[in-house]
């Protein structure tokens, strides 16, 4: 990868970048009540059974109101418009948002509903990522912070 842009680190592959294993940690906080929640756990890009891109898949333990469960997502990364971007989907295809972070930032908007999603990518360096998700509408008011950070390639088994 090339060198630091400021504060952040440009990505010219998105999908290259990804690729791997990362710890995550996500901090849920809902702006109208004060209630704030976390979820551990970790997140595999790898390629699918089928077809191209990379297959997001994220598992661990989400905490809310003092109660831990299970909680998992999953996400495919498909090649974007552009080269070295992607076109992000839910696991049932339906279109998500973009991502291209050529310049180590993106900014992205997902209406669902009433509500709209703004997430904000920022890219730290090699090993280092966060999303930050603001979600508003007439029923949500929150913030998702989530950083990732590299696994190392012996981490997992």
């Amino acid at each position: 990868m090339g060198g630091r842009t400021g504060e952040f680190w440009p990505v010219p592959d998105v999908l290259a970048y990804l690729a791997g294993s990362w710890r995550v940690e996500r901090s849920v906080r809902d702006l109208a009540t004060g209630d704030e929640g976390r979820f551990a756990g970790s997140t595999v890009f790898r390629p699918p059974a089928e077809g191209g891109g990379l297959l997001h898949l994220e598992s661990g333990a989400f905490t809310w109101r003092g109660v831990t469960r299970p909680a998992e997502r999953t996400l495919r990364f498909l090649p974007g418009a552009a080269p070295g971007t992607a076109d992000v989907r839910f696991a049932d295809g339906r279109p998500f948002h973009g991502l291209d972070l050529a310049t180590g930032r993106y900014v992205a908007d997902h209406p669902c509903a009433a509500d709209l999603y703004r997430g904000e990518f920022t890219v730290a360096g090699a090993d280092r990522w966060r999303t930050v998700w603001r979600v508003g509408g007439p029923a949500k008011d929150l913030l998702l912070t989530t950083d990732y950070v590299r696994e190392a390639r012996g981490d997992r088994a």
